[in-house]
């Protein structure tokens, strides 16, 4: 096929956060237990597994047209690549990820000119010494191939790991003191691919709607039917993306209201609607939010 673009889908732990992703956006991404090489419902579409860190890589060197990383390996890798979007999730939630510096609860360090001299695990070899440089210490940084959270303080002096939660790292009777990045999702593409008109089409198709499918989280429809002349009243309790849509009916003095708005207010808002004057009040699920 002439037309075809090669999506890195990073594997491990985004891996099942993507394919849900990918899923509520419209495309069905399928997992075989032994493959690296992913099935999607679109034959224009060949998805390759990749470990986020070595994604930006890849895409630079144009192996991948595109795919999903985090910013955190596209500065650990100095990778020349075009961000087309931030999506913003993870395998826990919707926050950004957090690489921060540690040391052991009962330590003396308090900061990081502290660290003059100490030595430092992390998986971040590149971004902890940018950060080093940047505060004008000189520190052993050393590669860890995993448990990090465990080294301190026996094998090495401090830590700097990547976090959600922190709950880990409290488990491990360690302390943050400093935050060294912090990292979202990102859809990258090769720079060559994304000047070729098929490709950033298809591209650009793709991040549409799964920006489409970020927005629309957390966010539901709301229509009623309203009296004209309670209008004003029901209009000035509803909190919208835009402006709601009005519509006449065939009474002409009702009018229907078409809103979108915070699932988390429904509870609150629908008997103030009802008590405003909203009859027929429907509540239905958002799956993409398109601005």
């Amino acid at each position: 096929m002439s037309n075809l673009l090669k999506l890195g889908i990073p594997a491990g732990s985004l891996q099942q956060s993507t394919a849900d992703l990918f899923q509520r956006a419209g495309y069905k991404i399928t997992f075989g237990s032994r493959s690296y090489y992913p099935s999607i419902d679109d034959d224009e579409i060949e998805c390759l597994l990749i470990r986020a860190q070595e994604m930006s890589r890849y895409v630079e060197s144009g192996v991948l047209d595109a795919g999903l990383t985090g910013y955190d390996w596209i500065m650990e890798n100095g990778s020349d690549v075009h961000e087309v979007t931030e999506l913003i999730f993870s395998k826990v939630s919707r926050r950004p990820v957090r690489w921060v510096l540690c040391v052991p609860n009962e330590s003396p360090i308090q900061n990081v000119r502290d660290l003059e001299g100490k030595r430092i695990a992390t998986e971040a070899v590149g971004l902890t010494n940018s950060y080093l440089a940047k505060h004008g210490v000189s520190a052993e940084v050393e590669f860890s191939w995993g448990a990090t959270e465990v080294k301190p303080p026996k094998l090495v002096d401090a830590i700097v790991e990547v976090t959600e939660t922190g709950s880990s790292l409290r488990a491990n009777n360690l302390r943050i003191i400093d935050e060294v990045l912090q990292s979202t999702t990102r859809f990258i593409a090769n720079h060559e691919a994304y000047a070729d008109p098929w490709k950033k089409q298809k591209i650009d198709d793709i991040v549409l709607m799964l920006e489409g499918t970020m927005a629309a989280e957390g966010k539901v429809g709301l229509m009623m039917n309203v009296p004209r002349d309670r209008l004003k009243q029901v209009l000035a309790l509803l909190p919208a993306l835009e402006r709601p849509t009005i519509s006449s009916l065939a009474d002409e003095n009702w009018v229907a209201v078409n809103t979108i708005l915070d699932e988390s207010i429904v509870r609150q808002i629908i008997p103030r609607l009802k008590a405003a004057g909203g009859r027929g009040i429907v509540e239905y699920p958002l799956n993409k939010v398109i601005n």
